[in-house]
């Protein structure tokens, strides 16, 4: 059985700090992504999102802590459990939707779906479906940034799973070897695609995987969106210095199965239910913003807000039209 999420931080002298502004605007990012996500599952068993479909519910504190230290001219890049990545970084829930769903109005215009989307303006550089193979062109985006003399840094995602793949040592020595801003940042939420980590890995502290090529790396509680906001901006200002890239490991854990055709048998309900009920990164900010003196009068125009959000999103999707054929031969190519 694969261990839950790192423990959480007691309160108090040294836990991370944050406004009730703050927390209302992370407890509203994290909400949208969870009832976006629940939503799509709902679409998906209705036969509405086709191909493969992989919910990030669970893991909402980990693109929202990180994306709290992102600026202009900043990218992420991720793998194909993208949809929070997406809403965190600001693209348009209803392009979101009907992307999913395949249509016209989708921000690849129905042909990326869930795997595949892209949003240049947002800094959003692709969910991509090859294990691994968007670590290396993180690396490349913090390649371009170096070159053109920016301070801009890569967000490069990628889960335990793909922590095995040699492609991504290979571009942990070119960013070493090259001082590259590249956060490269390992979703651990246990289990990859149906194996723990403890069956798959030698060694399961990942944010050490690039030791022997003098990055360093931390580990951090991602059910915590404090704690990986407060990370993050340590491997963010450091890559902004010139000092490299930085291996932040974020321990959290998914909900629901590796993608919609998975029953997840590889674990107990029990065990699920357990991190649902004392680990839920939604209920920790809730908790925090309980602390901070908020009340139910400032949550609930919060949780209004977000159910119209999605509820417009599903309708923009199911009214756009599906794209014309020869939207086949579009965007295939790019002149230089």
């Amino acid at each position: 059985m694969a261990k839950a999420a790192a423990k959480k931080a007691a309160p108090g002298k040294g836990a991370p700090q944050a406004s009730k502004e703050e927390l209302l605007r992370f407890y509203r990012e994290m909400l949208l992504i969870r009832r976006f996500e629940e939503r799509a599952g709902q679409l998906y068993g209705m036969g509405l999102i086709g191909g493969f479909c992989h919910l990030y519910i669970g893991q909402e504190a980990v693109a929202v802590g990180l994306q709290a230290t992102f600026k202009q001219g900043d990218q992420v890049i991720t793998g194909y459990r993208d949809h929070g990545h997406m809403l965190a970084a600001g693209m348009d829930p209803k392009e979101v939707m009907a992307e999913l769903t395949g249509r016209i109005g989708g921000s690849s215009k129905g042909k990326g779906g869930s795997m595949h989307m892209f949003d240049v303006a947002t800094g959003f550089y692709g969910g991509h479906g090859i294990v691994g193979a968007q670590v290396p062109l993180g690396a490349g985006l913090a390649f371009a940034n170096k070159y053109r003399g920016t301070d801009n840094v890569s967000f490069t995602y990628f889960g335990d799973g793909a922590a095995n793949q040699g492609q991504v040592y290979e571009a942990f020595n070119m960013a070493q070897l090259w001082k590259l801003p590249v956060i490269f940042i390992i979703e651990n939420n246990q289990y990859a695609m149906g194996t723990s980590i403890e069956r798959s890995s030698a060694t399961t502290d990942l944010s050490q995987r690039g030791a022997s090529f003098g990055i360093p790396g931390e580990q951090v509680d991602g059910m915590d969106v404090l704690a990986v906001r407060d990370a993050a901006e340590r491997a963010v200002a450091r890559a902004r210095a010139g000092e490299g890239p930085f291996i932040l490991e974020v321990k959290t854990y998914r909900y629901r199965g590796h993608s919609m055709s998975d029953p997840a048998k590889y674990r107990t309900k029990e065990e699920v239910d357990e991190v649902k009920k004392t680990r839920d990164p939604i209920e920790h900010v809730k908790m925090l913003l309980d602390r901070a003196g908020a009340t139910e009068a400032d949550l609930k125009p919060i949780e209004d807000e977000v159910k119209v959000i999605v509820a417009e999103a599903v309708q923009f999707a199911q009214e756009s039209p599906e794209p014309d054929p020869s939207e086949l031969y579009t965007d295939v190519y790019q002149e230089a």
